[in-house]
């Protein structure tokens, strides 16, 4: 390797190993992407979580609902490492794990959605595909800090052709972008680092319908790639369509698992709404 060649390297991580990885999930490296069993998680007289269970495996997409209060958000996070859990066990990529913070789940290959999105309005494209993760020069430039802007710009252009979403330039401020656009950006940075698993936090909220369908795709789209992808939210009918899966939570006990193909809307809200009732009986 030539002195300009290797100034010319990146040293952050490379996005294409973690497809790789995605790419060996689909040839059957893992079964279980990720996986939550008996979580139990209480906050102060509130006991948010009592026996939580979910279990995504590689290459399907896995529906969490549950109506308010039922659980989702507290199960959601300490699936990612945001809260550590009183009680239960993690399974990622068929390994027991325990995490202890945010990193450790992405160093695991698991990466969120959040419903916020976590998009820097005034930074381009790229910038926000690499937040955190900047690519810099080998050696005296590196040194300096000098960012190998070219090298992110041809990553993020692959990230985002792979999941064939369009955007006017990767060089526009995510303020120019609409609703759609922006959550179609932040799913391809969560798929281009997660390696494992996507787990998006209400990802249709406040979208029209066609954006809705676009971003409900690219959850197929996902994985397809041999990802486990975990979505949480309220827009039944919708997600139901895209799911494998179903897991309903109520009051932080996970009511039912089964296929989406078994179930109705109907059916959906009847136990997210009468579990208990029909358990007391």
């Amino acid at each position: 390797m030539t002195e300009g060649t290797e100034n010319a390297a990146a040293t952050t991580p490379s996005p294409p190993a973690a497809a790789a990885t995605a790419g060996a999930a689909a040839d059957g490296h893992f079964e279980t992407a990720i996986a939550g069993r008996h979580i139990a998680k209480r906050f102060g007289h509130v006991q948010a979580l009592t026996d939580a269970n979910v279990t995504v495996r590689a290459g399907e997409v896995v529906a969490l609902f549950g109506d308010n209060g039922a659980g989702k958000s507290t199960f959601l996070k300490t699936l990612i490492g945001m809260i550590k859990p009183d009680a239960g066990e993690f399974v990622v990529a068929d390994r027991p794990v325990s995490f202890s913070s945010i990193r450790d789940a992405q160093d695991a290959g698991v990466e969120c959605v959040h419903q916020d999105l976590a998009l820097a309005p005034d930074l381009s494209v790229v910038d926000n595909m690499f937040l955190g993760n900047e690519m810099r020069h080998r050696g005296v430039l590196g040194r300096l800090g000098v960012v190998n802007r070219r090298e992110m710009t041809e990553r993020a252009d692959a990230a985002l052709r792979e999941l064939s979403i369009k955007l006017p330039s990767l060089k526009v401020d995510i303020s120019a972008l609409s609703g759609g656009q922006k959550q179609a950006l932040a799913v391809a940075r969560a798929v281009m680092w997660g390696h494992t698993a996507v787990l998006m936090d209400e990802p249709t909220a406040a979208l029209g319908a066609r954006q809705s369908a676009i971003v409900c795709d690219l959850m197929r789209t996902v994985a397809e790639r041999g990802l486990g992808v975990l979505v949480v939210s309220h827009d039944l009918p919708r997600v139901l369509k895209v799911a494998d899966r179903v897991t309903i939570l109520w009051r932080g006990v996970t009511a039912l698992e089964a296929p989406a193909a078994d179930l109705t809307v109907p059916d959906v809200v009847a136990t997210m709404v009468g579990y208990g009732r029909d358990n007391a009986a």
